[in-house]
């Protein structure tokens, strides 16, 4: 069992969350350069995530996401929403998108699940998650060290690290060659008009509009904060723990919970509640989601004294960056 701490690849934290947080996704595409990637030639370790043991022949020739005009619906997926401590406004409408920051990738812990926008998770197919494009879209996704482009169909939210922008499925990381760890990339989102005129296959046209983009600047520390207050809730008799696949059942209501997010749908909570069991795996036995008529609230749990859910924030807090919220349940 890994101890708390952060994972580098997948989906990442920010900063504090208080109680109440509402936030409640082949065709002849640019060619690489380079030599073709190749699969690792060693299994991964249990606690890693990598290809598993039986991944597709040729991944690195995988051809790239086709393209294709779907509608922009606001809702669902692409309502505003937070995570984190910082919002998100995903757009919701047809237009050019840029942006040049880091990338990460996602692999086997959550292939199978559900993605953002409902789709299942296919760590070999050339997908993509984005904090605010639509969902679902399309992006170019250019590795400026080598030259090697992948077009990707964005159906997932995240990362949230401090200066990434996009998590890579883990074939679309394997043929831009990101396997190793995080890295610089350069994204772009292909529009309406480039999908229907195919435009979009004629390689990069706006390369040097992206050369010139500014590096964004690295995010603050975060700030110190001292520990939280407890909350006291009554249970109301609707709220009731939701089973979650990545947690095991929480049976005792009563007692010291250490909030960590409350969303308005539970799709979005569920996703939540499997990350941080991923990211922080000490944590997943612990979790659970708690709902009644207005939100979705993802908690670890229950702890029998204040002083024991205290020093579990500290930790998180520690580990994550992010200062959660102690709520006792009586």
């Amino acid at each position: 069992m890994r101890a708390f701490g952060v994972q580098s690849l997948p989906r990442g934290m920010l900063a504090a969350l208080a109680l109440g947080l509402l936030l409640a996704g082949c065709g002849s595409a640019p060619k690489p350069a380079g030599d073709r990637p190749s699969l690792p030639r060693t299994a991964p370790s249990a606690d890693s995530d990598g290809p598993g043991a039986n991944p597709p022949s040729d991944l690195a020739g995988l051809p790239d996401a086709e393209p294709r005009i779907d509608p922009i619906r606001p809702g669902g997926a692409n309502k505003p929403y937070q995570a984190l401590g910082r919002d998100y406004v995903p757009i919701t409408r047809d237009v050019p998108f840029s942006e040049r920051g880091l990338a990460s990738w996602y692999g086997r812990k959550f292939h199978g699940r559900r993605t953002a926008n409902g789709e299942t998770y296919d760590m070999y197919a050339m997908t993509a998650a984005h904090p605010t494009l639509p969902l679902p879209s399309y992006a170019r996704i250019r590795n400026p060290a080598n030259g090697r482009e992948v077009v990707v169909r964005i159906n997932d939210r995240g990362p949230f690290h401090a200066g990434r922008i996009v998590d890579l499925s883990y074939a679309a990381a394997l043929r831009l060659d990101l396997l190793r760890g995080v890295a610089p990339v350069e994204l772009e989102r292909l529009t309406f008009d480039e999908i229907r005129s195919g435009a979009w296959r004629r390689g990069d046209p706006d390369a040097t509009r992206l050369a010139s983009l500014p590096v964004p600047a690295p995010l603050p520390a975060p700030v110190p904060v001292p520990a939280p207050d407890v909350v006291t809730v009554a249970t109301l008799p609707a709220e009731a723990p939701i089973e979650a696949p990545a947690a095991a059942p929480v049976a005792a209501v009563r007692g010291f919970w250490v909030q960590l997010g409350a969303f308005r749908e539970s799709a979005g909570a569920e996703s939540f509640l499997r990350r941080v069991g991923a990211e922080v795996e000490e944590l997943a036995p612990r979790l659970a989601t708690f709902g009644d008529a207005a939100l979705y609230r993802v908690q670890a749990g229950p702890y029998a004294s204040r002083d024991e859910a205290q020093g579990v924030a500290a930790r998180v807090r520690e580990a994550l960056g992010l200062v959660p919220v102690i709520v006792e349940r009586n």
